[in-house]
């Protein structure tokens, strides 16, 4: 396959990924404001300026609004062309990488993916977000899985599949980690808040941002504690959002491009992956609150970045062709 196609699926991949998790957790948030009322303005500050840090588009967003509030926040992560992470660029950024390779996808992913652009950009789409924001993110989310479901059901398994698999999963990793540090080291409640309702509050709101509720709900009987949400959304084997299950996968894909064998590694992406899945078949979550959560989940998105940054070099980097010598 061709380094420039790769290139194309990874991150086709992993911006439809990214919008996804952008929907679902500003319709999270927006459901735990409701769930307080009489907040002021400057506890609803307190609510989104968070999430604008751990988007790390907290100077962008600054630049263009005067306040952190429910519609300009919600305004900025959707639509806005200035911000290359809202959910409007993104499924830019997806279509382009989409557009670029039509002959190497079908033709219902291609057909999804415009749906899911020009939904975004049209009267109607602006119309059902300004009759009901949930409305609206749920629109979305019924798109962007349609797309996962046509890729799933349409597209061979090949080398194509395994570079839109990595993208997906490496992306899926990150946006995990995110959000829980979103809540431990963000959100952190005052030490008279651990065990309040905003502290349980929160904690259901990570979950649901993972679409992780019901399954944590099926494994634990008790209400979300921090040690428990954090187990599952680390050391889940079977949750499909967690991160062992994402690297899980990850290694997966990854080995099947290289066809290296179980005791060998074929490139440093492999290597830093199989560590990090070593680590966590062994470890605890006592250990991680140990090292302290936020640390943790810091230098595993380091390592993540890393395994983005090997992948690169291995097999989506084309190097420029050497000029010939010229005479002296």
């Amino acid at each position: 396959m061709l380094s420039r196609v790769a290139d194309n699926l990874y991150w086709l991949s992993r911006y439809i990924e990214r919008a996804e998790s952008l929907a679902r957790l500003i319709e999270v948030n927006l459901q735990l404001l409701l769930d307080f009322s009489n907040l002021d303005d400057e506890k609803i500050k307190d609510h989104w300026q968070p999430i604008l840090r751990a988007l790390c588009d907290e100077e962008a967003f600054n630049k263009l609004y005067d306040k952190a509030d429910s519609l300009s926040v919600t305004d900025f992560v959707t639509f806005r062309h200035e911000n290359p992470n809202s959910m409007l660029s993104c499924v830019f950024a997806a279509r382009e990488n989409a557009r670029m390779i039509r002959d190497q996808i079908t033709a219902e992913m291609w057909e999804s993916m415009n749906e899911l652009y020009l939904f975004l950009r049209s009267t109607n789409g602006k119309k059902v977000w300004r009759s009901g924001v949930h409305d609206f993110f749920r629109e979305i989310r019924s798109h962007m899985h349609a797309f996962q479901g046509l890729t799933h059901a349409t597209y061979p398994r090949a080398e194509g599949y395994d570079f839109l698999q990595i993208g997906r999963y490496l992306e899926r990793a990150d946006k995990t980690t995110r959000i829980i540090d979103l809540k431990y080291h963000i959100l952190l409640p005052r030490p008279s808040d651990v065990g309040g309702s905003l502290d349980a509050a929160q904690w259901m709101a990570i979950l649901r941002s993972c679409s992780a509720l019901e399954a944590y709900h099926r494994v634990y009987l008790e209400s979300p504690t921090p040690g428990k949400v954090v187990e599952f959304l680390i050391f889940s084997e079977s949750f499909p959002r967690s991160l062992r299950f994402c690297l899980k996968e990850l290694n997966q894909y990854l080995r099947q491009i290289s066809s290296s064998p179980a005791n060998q590694f074929a490139n440093d992406a492999e290597r830093i992956c199989g560590r990090m899945l070593s680590q966590l078949s062994t470890g605890t979550t006592e250990s991680i609150f140990k090292e302290g959560l936020h640390e943790y989940l810091d230098r595993t998105q380091v390592s993540l970045n890393e395994i983005g940054a090997a992948l690169y070099q291995s097999y989506l980097y084309i190097p420029p062709p050497e000029q010939p010598a010229t005479a002296a």
